[in-house]
């Protein structure tokens, strides 16, 4: 018989179709949804606003990201342990041991490791909880076995042993018990009771030293001395082969004059290096003569202990008095067992008479026996990590739930807290991980973006975010502009604006774009035109300065006539001012007259339309953008694999960022500009607009229109004459005004 499918449900959000994750069933079906139905395929473990011990939990390969394979993993050995699929809805960080499944291997291990670490704490009742795994030191501070095959002092309960546990670990070290104790293991036992016997055993095989206590001092100053007495014996024989060599191979003067004018207490090895004694050609040294003063000291200490009878020392001598150390040195070489023999030889005989050995080994065996147990104190830490983050994670995973949720207090994993800049709290931020990602398909997500440094006291380390600003106008936002950031656990970092990624923030905006740039363009205009007057104007100046002195003028060139008045140049430039003021007033008039002879409707439409017109195309281009914002481009560059589209409407992006609101207030600023009241202000402009108006009339610039100028000299008293007046007066006038050289 086929197994029945599980009945999925969906909603509609962000733009895309989702699952909904609502109950234990649907998480215990995770394997059977279609993984193109998922809305991300994978995401990093760390920056997230989540718990990273949760996440590495369920990162089960370790490469730092969380698969889809790896969610459904999670979720089978999740709703296999418990009884109840529902009780990972309530995200919380405490279950009752008696949830666990009993009839599952692992839920019958969990079960058994939680009520050992209840005992373990003396805590009352069945309900274990995240703060009672989270130190493991302290779950095993009042234990005596852990599982970790190490025994500590406290592990035994006699005497003896903890006297042989203290012994070991000071003599052969130390390994860390899982109560944070100083402990040993059964290497270290064997190795101990090892070390007892073997220096033991050398011990009673010890020899007579042939000096008595002074043996290792005699040996110590023979060892150090052979060298250089072997040296002045191969001398003397050379001298004694070669008279005429002596003074060659004695003290050379020459090298003690190269110290002497130093202080010679600084140049033991230039002395050091000289022969032991002075060379006479004779093949032995006596005692008495003068031995050089870098080896004296211990020359003297060795011939005070072995006391030789003769008087000189001959190189038979010297072999024989290191023949008496021979069997000593021998024994010596030998030593085992010396990392116990601080520890004395009575001691030492005592813990072998004891010998704990086989106790110690017993208790490292029973403490060994608890292992699997004990392990899975640490596999009660992982699920209680998992158990309460798990249904959070896949409200970010399977579905945007947490993101595109109604409540405020709700907030998807990727956003890390809020900047508060312009009277504006922008709650859609992330840190950014990878700042050339970001740089390549932060724009592609639509929104106006604006991205920021952080620093803050309570970390050295610098922080970077970028913040997305879905309500208002750019308004005073720009690069530069400090502003605070409060990350999710309160922190606060000083924020500073270090990039703009411009795009539609409102309609609204949009509408009074074009005029923006219109001023911007005008203003830029205005401010090029007065600097490039002014560059002209100080250039000017700075030629006519520095020419002054080399082109001092002569007396008589500084009479200069003035130029004659030119009435026809003059009447030409009011010819032309009166002709453009003219076209002005035309171009007025025909526009004051087409309005006039509209209806009110009509005008509002005109003015509709203008405005339309203008801003219309920016509003719309606005608005199809702002339709498309999307907030997978942005989580893909922080290494997310997004697999359903995750668009933010206009509704939605007006949640996302809040704005100043103040209540509706007559107040009054003290510091305002000192002035007329607004009324007045209102009834001067109208009064200069009457004025402006009359004046146009007065001008007859209203005459096309019917309003002619009641002045007696304006043309429609003119063409009344012409009219009236026959043609051959018109001729003859015509005629007159034709000049003499023409008539004939």
């Amino acid at each position: 018989m086929a197994t029945k499918k599980h009945s999925w449900n969906y909603e509609n959000i962000g733009g895309s179709t989702r699952v909904k994750i609502t109950t234990g069933a649907d998480i215990a079906h995770l394997e059977e949804l279609d993984i193109k139905k998922w809305t991300v395929l994978s995401c990093p473990t760390t920056g997230l606003n989540i718990d990273e011990k949760s996440l590495k939990y369920i990162d089960s390969n370790n490469d730092g990201r969380i698969h889809v394979s790896e969610v459904i993993s999670a979720s089978k050995w999740l709703t296999g342990i418990l009884k109840d699929a529902n009780l990972l809805i309530k995200c919380a960080d405490s279950i009752d041991i008696e949830q666990f499944n009993q009839e599952n291997a692992e839920g019958k291990k969990l079960y058994n490791s939680a009520k050992q670490i209840l005992e373990n704490l003396g805590k009352e009742g069945n309900v274990i909880s995240l703060a009672d795994t989270k130190d493991i030191t302290a779950i095993f501070a009042k234990t005596r076995f852990n599982g970790d095959s190490i025994i500590t002092e406290q592990t035994s309960e006699d005497a003896d042993e903890k006297a042989a546990v203290s012994a070991i670990i000071n003599c052969i070290g130390s390994v860390a018990d899982r109560s944070g104790e100083n402990g040993v293991n059964a290497e270290l036992i064997e190795k101990f009771y090892q070390a007892l016997a073997d220096y033991r055993a050398w011990n009673d095989a010890a020899v007579e030293a042939p000096y008595g206590a002074d043996t290792e001092k005699a040996i110590e100053a023979y060892n150090a001395l052979d060298i250089k007495i072997k040296d002045y014996f191969m001398r003397a024989k050379l001298a004694s082969f070669s008279p005429e060599s002596i003074t060659k191979l004695d003290v050379q003067a020459a090298l003690i004059e190269t110290i002497c004018a130093d202080n010679l207490t600084g140049k033991t090895e230039d002395i050091a290096a000289y022969p032991i004694a002075r060379i006479t050609g004779k093949a032995e040294l006596e005692l008495n003569a003068a031995i050089n003063p870098a080896w004296a000291s211990k020359f003297s200490t060795l011939m005070s202990i072995v006391k030789p009878k003769e008087k000189v020392l001959t190189e038979e001598s010297w072999a024989a008095i290191g023949a008496s150390f021979a069997t000593y040195n021998a024994w010596m070489a030998a030593k085992k067992g010396s990392e116990v023999e601080a520890l004395g030889i009575d001691t030492i005989k005592k813990l072998l008479a004891d010998d704990k050995k086989q106790a110690l080994l017993d208790l490292v065996a029973q403490d060994a026996a608890l292992k699997e147990s004990a392990d899975s104190i640490e596999l009660v830490d992982k699920f209680l990590h998992i158990y309460r983050d798990f249904y959070r994670l896949l409200c970010n995973f399977v579905t945007f739930q947490d993101f595109y949720s109604k409540d405020k207090n709700v907030k998807a994993i990727f956003q890390s807290g809020r900047l508060v800049i312009d009277q504006r709290e922008c709650r859609l931020c992330m840190q950014v991980t990878d700042m050339p990602k970001h740089n390549s398909t932060a724009a592609v997500s639509g929104m106006y973006l604006v991205y920021c440094d952080c620093t803050s006291k309570a970390s050295p380390a610098k922080l970077n975010i970028v913040a997305a600003v879905t309500v208002g106008s750019i308004g005073d936002i720009f690069v530069g502009k400090n502003s605070i950031y409060y990350d999710n656990k309160g922190e606060v970092w000083d924020a500073v604006i270090t990039k703009i990624i411009d795009n539609p923030i409102s309609v609204g905006q949009a509408f009074w774009s074009p005029y923006r740039r219109m001023a911007t363009t005008v203003e830029n205009l205005i401010n090029k035109s007065a600097a490039d007057k002014d560059a002209a104007i100080m250039k000017d100046v700075n030629a006519k300065i520095n020419a002054a002195p080399t082109a001092a003028p002569k007396a008589e060139d500084a009479k200069t006539e003035t130029p004659p008045f030119d009435i026809a140049k003059f009447a030409g430039i009011f010819a032309a001012f009166g002709m453009a003021l003219g076209m002005i007033g035309t171009a007025l008039t025909s526009i004051f007259k087409g309005l006039i002879d509209l209806s009110l409707w009509q005008l509002i439409a005109t003015f509709a339309g203008i405005l339309l017109v203008i801003s219309g195309p920016a509003m719309v281009m606005a608005w199809m953008k702002l339709r498309r914002r999307n907030i997978a481009p942005l989580l893909n560059a922080n290494g997310w694999a997004i697999n359903a589209s995750s668009k933010i409407s206009i509704p939605f992006g007006e949640t996302l960022t809040e704005s100043a609101k103040f209540p509706k207030l007559k107040l009054k600023d003290p510091y305002a500009n000192k002035g007329l009241a607004t009324w007045k202000k209102w009834a001067i402009s109208l009064f200069l607009l009457l004025v402006v108006v009359a004046g146009l009339w007065l001008g007859n610039i209203f005459a096309k229109i019917g309003a002619p100028s009641p002045l007696p000299f304006f043309d429609n008293e003119q063409t009344e004459v012409v009219e009236e007046t026959p043609a051959v007066a018109v001729t003859e006038t015509a005629c007159d005004s034709i000049p003499a050289e023409s008539n004939e």
